[in-house]
């Protein structure tokens, strides 16, 4: 999409502090990071949200719970709320005043920590 700015970071079009990139995806830093390291995967393809990705589930919750919205939450770690050790992905309704507060507030990716993290990360994977 022309005016989408993920779609031009992702194409390459837009500068950015790219972590790792392949014909799918671009992972990108966060420029209002809620942590050290908080990255962006952003697919290649334009969708506008998670309705609109080529897989049903979303939708069908959507139609039958009546929900306005979702988020999803993959947690990894004791410290980011893991509780059980098997990979799993939360899909979370959301609903208008639900006061679920799966937010944050957004910092500064700062120059120096940018490119210490880049640096750091592209190395590990190679």
């Amino acid at each position: 999409m022309s005016d989408c700015i993920f779609c031009k970071i992702a194409g390459g079009d837009i500068p950015s502090a790219t972590l790792y990139e392949d014909d799918d995806f671009r992972v990108i830093l966060d420029l209002g990071p809620a942590t050290k390291g908080h990255a962006l995967i952003l697919p290649k393809h334009h969708y506008a949200n998670l309705y609109e990705i080529p897989k049903r589930m979303a939708a069908a919750m959507t139609e039958a719970l009546g929900c306005d919205g979702f988020n999803i939450v993959q947690n990894n770690g004791e410290v980011a709320g893991q509780t059980v050790f098997h990979f799993h992905m939360h899909l979370i309704p959301r609903y208008n005043g639900d006061q679920a507060g799966i937010t944050w507030k957004p910092g500064e990716l700062k120059d120096e920590v940018r490119d210490e993290i880049v640096a750091k990360v592209t190395a590990a994977l190679k």
